[in-house]
């Protein structure tokens, strides 16, 4: 029974909260009288004042909805009332309605230039007050409802803010994450180095780059380039590096326990095959990559590779030229009968061995021109001389020259290996 009489009690607050209040505003006792007697049959909550001045304490504390005031009063007049009635800080509209015998043209437009609403003619006629206050309730239920959908806006907006501040923070860590795939982004070897560059265009990208020990001859690289970016893409080299980061036979897809505790590699092109196999059967994902994944023999300088749709491996000479050859393959994840094949580099002292992704040959500058194959060659000649990681940090650089300073529509990753064997004697 006590909660039927609080819904009751509840149901008749919000009736009175939502009822349209009007202030009658007349020094004539009667006037005020006469208007009152007509606003409670038509659902009104109405109260009086007796001069402007009264009025504005009542307006401090009970903020009328429409106002009805007399013209002619001593002291504050209707018109210095409604300028100051208009000047209030208040939440919803005030309509404001003059009584007034003037019909002067000239009048008329001084009261609608101190704020006021509305004309109503004195005496007062009952039918026409009606239709003058339902006027006036209508634009007040107008800004009522704007104001309504002007705090939904805003409280959507600041629950956007907030889970975009916390996708944000959690972008922020994906990125950190992301970043620790790329375990170093340089490694010393005696006949060999290793440098690796990631440059997400966002947050975090599809692109990753990096390498596995296989034995003291031997060391596997990889550059991975996942369609798309963002967070799934994201997501997507990270199982990758999963099966390719690993020293372990157990956990690396290219590795292979050989005999007396050695680890062999299997064929690249098998390798690339069985991820080309498990993109299409066991991850439910819409994303292909292209991907080079290298085996360099450290000692002799020969680098087997297999590229998958990824752009050409670049090699730069001591002595000056620049190749870039492949036989391009296909991307993974795309066709179940995709077929790869393996090719080989020979490498002498001094040479370098980029594998880049299409975020540099594709990049793109102010008039929409991309850099291009010729382009890259164009930057790495102008780097002649210049080794390692400077060598990938500069070629960025060059990159965001080429752009004039744009975001990079793609991610950029590069691996560099450098051979680098003992001169003999």
């Amino acid at each position: 029974m006590q909660a039927g009489v609080t819904i009751e009690h509840k149901q008749e607050s919000a009736a009175q909260s939502s009822q349209i209040k009007v202030l009658i505003v007349d020094d004539s006792t009667l006037q005020r009288k006469i208007i009152s007697a007509f606003l409670p049959r038509d659902g009104y909550e109405a109260r009086e004042a007796d001069s402007g001045q009264s009025a504005l304490e009542i307006c401090k504390v009970w903020q009328p909805d429409l106002v009805l005031s007399d013209w002619m009063m001593p002291g504050m007049d209707g018109i210095d009332f409604c300028r100051a009635f208009k000047a209030l800080d208040r939440e919803g509209y005030g309509y404001f309605i003059l009584l007034t015998s003037k019909s002067d043209k000239e009048e008329v437009a001084e009261g609608l230039q101190c704020g006021a609403d509305d004309f109503l003619s004195k005496p007062v006629n009952g039918v026409e007050l009606r239709a003058r206050l339902m006027a006036g309730e209508r634009i007040v239920e107008m800004q009522r409802a704007l104001l309504e959908q002007k705090r939904i806006v805003s409280e959507t907006l600041e629950q956007l803010r907030k889970v975009h501040d916390s996708l944000n923070q959690d972008l922020i860590e994906a990125k950190k994450l992301q970043q620790s795939l790329v375990r170093e982004k340089y490694r010393q070897f005696p006949n060999a180095a290793l440098s690796f560059i990631l440059h997400p265009a966002g947050h975090i990208g599809g692109d990753l780059v990096g390498y596995f020990p296989v034995s003291k001859r031997e060391v596997g690289f990889f550059a991975i380039d996942v369609s798309g970016h963002g967070v799934s893409s994201a997501l997507m080299t990270a199982r990758l590096a999963g099966y390719l980061t690993s020293p372990s036979p157990e956990q690396n897809i290219v590795l292979v326990q050989g005999s007396q505790d050695t680890v062999l590699t299997r064929p690249l092109a098998d390798v690339i095959s069985d991820l080309n196999r498990i993109v299409l059967d066991e991850m439910e994902t819409e994303h292909y990559f292209t991907v080079i994944l290298a085996i360099a023999d450290m000692d002799s300088g020969v680098v087997t590779l297999c590229q998958a749709g990824h752009p050409h491996p670049v090699v730069r000479r001591k002595n000056g030229p620049i190749e870039q050859n492949g036989p391009g393959g296909l991307p993974v994840g795309l066709f179940p009968e995709a077929e790869f094949e393996e090719f080989q580099i020979k490498l002498n002292a001094g040479d370098q061995l980029i594998l880049a992704s299409d975020g540099i040959t594709e990049c793109p500058n102010a008039i929409d021109e991309i850099l291009g194959e010729d382009g890259f060659e164009e930057i790495l000649s102008e780097l002649d001389g210049v080794e390692s990681v400077n060598l990938l940090e500069t070629l960025v650089w060059k990159l965001s020259e080429y752009s004039d300073d744009a975001p990079f529509p793609d991610d950029v990753s590069a691996v560099l290996y450098e051979h680098s064997p003992p001169i003999a004697r």
